[in-house]
């Protein structure tokens, strides 16, 4: 094969990988459009419970040196500056009222919130939390974390949540808005409930 007839057909293999007018660039929108197959994490517990653990301040422990950052911080997983891979969090997220009959699951879905819980979702195995990198990467439980390691066994409070959410998916059929998500917080209301953990 000639140069001549390399060049148009590399550029061709690398645009078929891409997805905007760059061969090397994302694509330009992601479709996060609901399902009914498999089961779904409950959104309304992540957005109470999980997503307050990535804007906390939580200490890290990198090879004996203790300091303190949130998993939505800059240089962790934030979404501008964030060099931790795939699981990206936007800091500003604001939370979503559901109670609001204007907030439908097409209009949460475009959310912050939402690409916040999307991104968690990317990291789980839903009914399996053990083996999950959400609750593996941050315990250093088998798998690197540049982080470092920010919960130092399954008994601490944000393991537990975590571990909740991920182990209790929605019904088989039901999608992540589920009013089945009640039943995690106790009272069975997120508005007044507390983050159930077992």
């Amino acid at each position: 094969m000639t140069r001549k007839t390399f060049a148009p057909l590399a550029v061709l293999l690398l645009a078929s990988c891409g997805g905007g007018g760059n061969p090397l660039s994302n694509p330009s929108d992601v479709d996060n459009s609901g399902g009914v197959t498999g089961q779904k994490l409950s959104f309304i517990y992540f957005q109470k419970c999980i997503n307050p653990i990535f804007q906390a301040q939580l200490q890290i422990n990198i090879n004996g040196v203790i300091s303190t950052n949130s998993c939505a911080g800059s240089g962790c997983h934030d979404t501008t500056n964030g060099t931790g891979g795939a699981f990206r969090v936007v800091p500003t997220a604001a939370e979503v009222d559901l109670a609001d009959p204007a907030n439908t699951p097409d209009a949460v879905r475009t959310s912050d919130m939402y690409k916040n819980f999307y991104s968690a979702q990317g990291e789980v195995i839903p009914g399996s939390p053990n083996t999950s990198r959400l609750v593996t990467k941050p315990q250093v439980l088998g798998v690197l974390h540049g982080g470092g390691l920010i919960f130092e066994n399954d008994q601490d409070p944000n393991v537990k949540l975590l571990q909740y959410w991920i182990g209790h998916p929605s019904p088989q059929g039901q999608d992540e808005f589920s009013v089945a998500g009640n039943s995690m917080f106790t009272p069975a209301d997120p508005a007044t409930g507390a983050c159930n953990t077992q």
